[in-house]
């Protein structure tokens, strides 16, 4: 089973992500973000946790071929935040979209190669970037332009895609 998680801000995707593992006794919980030394994103960060049972176990990278290949159930929480760390990590917000785009598809498709290799069941959590106004700075138009594009990518080699709103869970 490949399921992709969507949804907006707060709208319970990860809690329904959670849920959709709930019964494996043991879970790899990938948090794929970049690492950041901010009381609020800890905060948060913590809540996540403290939402999981302790039998999980949390793998913090952004190699998300790597982290797919482990044995056994795995849940990426969230793809936005793996494609913040890879254009930072990159240093590509400046760059000409094309390159930034070039490098995003690279390491999307050997990302969507390891999720169609991984053994166990895997739920990946994204955030649904293509429901609001186009953003007045160029950053956050590139971000919602390549994320668009990851989420079709992955969504195509899940079994299922949810969208989640409110609360709510839609089987696309």
């Amino acid at each position: 089973m490949k399921v992709l998680v969507t949804g907006g801000v707060r709208s319970g995707k990860s809690r329904h992500a959670e849920s959709l593992l709930a019964d494996e006794d043991a879970v790899t919980y990938v948090a794929p973000g970049p690492v950041r030394d901010d009381a609020d994103w800890q905060a948060r960060i913590a809540a996540h946790r403290a939402h999981r049972p302790a039998t999980w176990t949390t793998l913090e990278t952004g190699d998300l071929a790597t982290a797919l290949a482990v044995d056994g159930p795995v849940l990426v929480d969230c793809l936005g935040t793996w494609l913040t760390r890879l254009v930072d990590d990159a240093g590509l917000w400046e760059a000409p979209s094309d390159e930034v785009t070039a490098y995003v598809e690279e390491r999307t498709a050997v990302a969507v190669a390891a999720l169609a290799g991984a053994i166990g069941p895997v739920v990946l959590v994204t955030n649904e970037v293509g429901l609001g106004v186009v953003p007045e700075h160029r950053s956050g138009r590139l971000f919602r332009d390549l994320l668009g594009t990851v989420n079709q990518r992955v969504g195509a080699a899940c079994d299922e895609v949810h969208l989640v709103v409110a609360g709510r869970v839609l089987r696309l």
